[in-house]
C-alpha cells in the first residue's frame, strides 16, 4: 500500500495589510481640536445691570477617521494668584458637563454663556476637553491639548 505524497502547506500574509496599532498617548490627547469664537472686548453698562453675559462659541473638531466620545467640564477655574490678578474670576452660565460622541471628522459647535460681575481683562480658556476613542474601553478620557489663553476685555459704558 502507497503513502499518499505530503505536500507542505505554506500560509503568508500579504504585507499590505494594516495591524491595528495602539495609539500613543500623543495621539490621544490630538483627537480632538477646540477653538472659542467670542467678541475681543464687549461693553456693558454694570449700573443698569450687575451681571454681563458673553455668548461664547467652544468648536470642537474630531481630527480622526475614529468615532471619539468627548467630555466637556466647565467647572474648572483658574486658581493661581498671578492669573487672578490679571483676568478675575468669572462663571459660565448653565450646564457644567456635556458628554457628546463626535463622528469621523466631524465639527460641532456648543452654545455657552460667560457671566462677568466686573470690568476687566479675562481667560475665556478654562473649558477641559477629555476624548476617546469610542470603540475602546478605558476608564478614563485623555485630556486634550489646550489651547492659548483666549482673552476677553469687559469695559464699562
Amino acid at each position: 500500500q502507497e503513502l499518499p505524497e505530503m505536500v507542505l502547506l505554506k500560509f503568508f500574509r500579504p504585507e499590505n495589510t494594516p495591524v491595528p496599532a495602539r495609539p500613543t498617548p500623543e495621539q490621544l490627547s490630538n483627537l480632538i481640536k477646540t477653538s472659542l469664537h467670542y467678541p475681543e472686548s464687549f461693553n456693558h453698562s454694570f449700573h443698569q445691570k450687575s451681571l454681563c453675559l458673553v455668548p461664547v462659541t467652544l468648536l470642537l473638531s474630531n481630527c480622526s477617521h475614529a468615532v471619539v466620545d468627548v467630555m466637556i467640564d466647565l467647572r474648572h477655574k483658574t486658581t493661581s494668584p498671578e492669573a487672578l490678578e490679571i483676568h478675575g474670576s468669572f462663571t459660565w452660565l448653565g450646564q457644567t458637563q456635556y458628554k457628546l460622541q463626535l463622528k469621523s471628522q466631524e465639527v460641532y459647535s456648543l452654545q455657552l454663556k460667560a457671566c462677568f460681575v466686573h470690568t476687566g481683562v479675562y481667560n475665556l480658556g478654562t473649558p477641559r476637553v477629555f476624548a476617546k476613542l469610542a470603540d475602546q474601553v478605558t476608564l478614563f478620557e485623555t485630556s486634550q491639548q489646550n489651547s492659548m489663553p483666549a482673552l476677553i476685555i469687559i469695559n464699562n459704558i
